[in-house]
């Protein structure tokens, strides 16, 4: 199975567009989203998916800190990874994984594990994984733990962030510069 990533751009956002809808569905059922009333997993004020789609656009605004990366079977789209640098990084990492989004399809078939360390191989430094603690987001819990464990031989730090509005959130930080990994 061929799985790969490529960065998008203006030309190509649109596929992640697309996808992202989708995303926000899936994790409805983890956060406990409700669409607003015109059917849109997002502010009261957003009627349509263009314009959810402008509110996006902030991920092709700024090259070289933000990385949009499409995730493909075969050629075909599977999903997203949305890398963040700072400023948009918390606690201090270089890197973070802002979203992470693979299609039912492709799930539990390494998909998203060759897809994540590919993302993962792309930028050396220091890293910060969050995933909903709540245990009906086991499977993204456990698929995290799982590929951190292979990518990195078991040496990435888990945490429990504080709750906030969004939550209680496991957190992984690593650092795939300081030994080869993967």
């Amino acid at each position: 199975m061929n799985i790969t990533i490529e960065l998008t751009d203006e030309q190509t956002k649109f596929i992640i567009n697309n996808l992202y809808p989708m995303y926000l569905h899936d994790l409805s059922e983890i956060w406990g989203f409700k669409p607003n009333a015109y059917g849109i997993f997002e502010d009261d004020e957003t009627m349509t998916l263009a314009e959810q789609n402008n509110v996006f656009d902030i991920w092709w605004s700024k090259p070289g800190i933000l990385y949009p990366y499409l995730v493909r079977v075969e050629g075909i789209p599977a999903g997203f990874a949305l890398v963040a640098t700072p400023p948009y990084t918390p606690h201090g990492s270089e890197f973070y994984m802002n979203e992470f989004f693979i299609l039912r399809p492709y799930r539990g078939s390494d998909v998203a594990e060759h897809a994540a360390i590919q993302v993962l191989n792309e930028h050396r430094g220091t890293w910060e994984v969050q995933t909903n603690a709540a245990e009906i987001n086991v499977r993204a819990q456990q698929f995290w733990k799982k590929t951190l464990v292979r990518y990195t031989h078991g040496m990435y730090q888990q945490d429990t962030l504080e709750p906030d509005e969004d939550g209680t959130k496991l957190k992984f930080t690593l650092n795939n510069q300081i030994v080869e990994l993967g």
